[in-house]
């Protein structure tokens, strides 16, 4: 689990291919490290498969590849890093899977970022929600029918790629985790609960008491 709150702006040094292989990426965090270890990059989760002096790398597969606009980096782009939150850390961006939804087009660069948005997550993002884009946490400000609309602040536009972004280029989307379980909750009998309810039992009727004793009549003569 991550926060959407970068840690540092790593650089890549080579390029995948989309039939998967491993990203190179060179960072000062690499010496705190270890296999195994989860990174977000770009707001995709990849795990630590080899470490060096000053850089790490990750096994990329087809489908992340095909998901995510980690396909697209070449020697010298520049990623998000984060590494998942620990139990006692502060949350100061929202919950964030590293599972991203969607590689969405840029439509209008920082400070006010347009991105496409497409129609199947258009349900999850609701004016001053949370987003991840390229794994920072950031707040919608307006919501249109195939995009929505967030302000990047000038520290972001400095610490991330986010700064950097320009129209037709593609950024990795995570919608609220929260939205699409509220949804399952309240989205009425799914397949498997369709289909009539269970019968209830009958209400049992009381179990009669003795007859009550006949009224004296008036005494004999």
């Amino acid at each position: 689990m991550f926060t959407g709150i970068v840690e540092e702006r790593g650089e890549v040094l080579n390029r995948v291919s989309r039939d998967g292989g491993r990203l190179v990426v060179r960072a000062a965090l690499a010496g705190e490290l270890a296999l195994g270890d989860s990174v977000a990059v770009n707001g995709c989760c990849l795990t630590v498969v080899g470490l060096g002096d000053g850089w790490w790398e990750a096994q990329a597969v087809s489908e992340t590849l095909a998901r995510t606009n980690l396909g697209e980096l070449a020697p010298g782009s520049p990623v998000n890093l984060e590494r998942p939150v620990r139990p006692l850390d502060r949350l100061g961006g929202h919950m964030v899977q590293g599972h991203v939804d969607a590689a969405v087009p840029v439509l209008a660069p920082a400070p006010e970022l347009v991105v496409g948005l497409p129609l199947h997550l258009s349900r999850y993002v609701v004016e001053k929600g949370s987003v991840a884009l390229d794994g920072v946490s950031l707040t919608v400000a307006e919501v249109g029918e195939d995009y929505f609309r967030v302000a990047v602040i000038p520290h972001t536009m400095e610490v991330t790629t986010l700064g950097r972004r320009t129209a037709g280029e593609r950024v990795n989307l995570e919608v609220d985790l929260l939205a699409k379980y509220v949804e399952k909750l309240l989205g009425g009998r799914g397949p498997a609960n369709t289909g009539p309810a269970p019968a209830t039992a009958a209400p049992v009727p009381p179990t009669a008491g003795p007859a009550p004793a006949p009224t004296p009549g008036p005494p004999e003569r």
